[in-house]
């Protein structure tokens, strides 16, 4: 197997534009170039976002004979036991913000964390896996912005009550699941790459 070079671009397979767009804006502050790969992945069924992201990386880097990186994100509310974790996307997709917020009716206990998994794999080689936690709690209503998933119903710890859906993509990056992880990829990856080409 020939060995796939490092360098400057990183493909990301997903099919969610909003989640390439805070990628490329975090990992552009690191100097490098973000690809989307539009291409629908397997999908493990686990109670895990790490072990998704983890196994997901793997099969599309070996499918593809690339260096790539796939994110799996979740919703984690206190109050629900951790619903809906690492189901949130089919949640949202089937019960909506509107679904969740009429689960947390008549709850006081809003406390929740939004987590990220973000995993790059090599071709039949190296799998590693970046975690990103974001604390906050659930709003009582859906606040109008940016329309991504559960944003207009969460309040990140620190935004003076402003949900991620009124943040600019910048203020979300700097409070955000998703913009810990791959910041904390994209500083592993740049040393990476210092080391393989020194």
């Amino acid at each position: 197997m020939v060995k796939i070079p490092y360098g400057k671009a990183v493909y990301l397979v997903s099919n969610n534009i909003n989640k390439f767009y805070e990628a490329r804006e975090v990992l552009n502050e690191y100097g490098l170039a973000t690809v989307m790969l539009r291409i629908k992945g397997s999908e493990i069924q686990s109670d895990s976002i790490e072990e998704i992201a983890k196994e997901s990386a793997r099969t599309m880097a070996e499918r593809l004979n690339l260096n790539v990186v796939t994110e799996d994100a979740g919703l984690f509310i206190e109050a629900l036991n951790g619903f809906p974790g690492p189901y949130s996307s089919y949640v949202y997709k089937t019960l909506g913000n509107e679904g969740i917020l009429k689960l947390m009716e008549g709850i006081n206990d809003r406390t929740a964390e939004f987590r990220s998994a973000v995993a790059f794999a090599e071709p039949n080689g190296e799998t590693k896996v970046f975690l990103g936690i974001s604390s906050g709690k659930i709003a009582y209503r859906m606040v109008r912005g940016r329309e991504f998933g559960f944003d207009p119903i969460f309040i990140p710890d620190g935004c003076d009550g402003r949900t991620f859906a009124e943040l600019s993509i910048q203020e979300k990056n700097a409070v955000s699941h998703r913009g810990k992880a791959f910041k904390k990829f994209a500083e592993w990856y740049i040393s990476l790459i210092k080391l393989k080409f020194k």
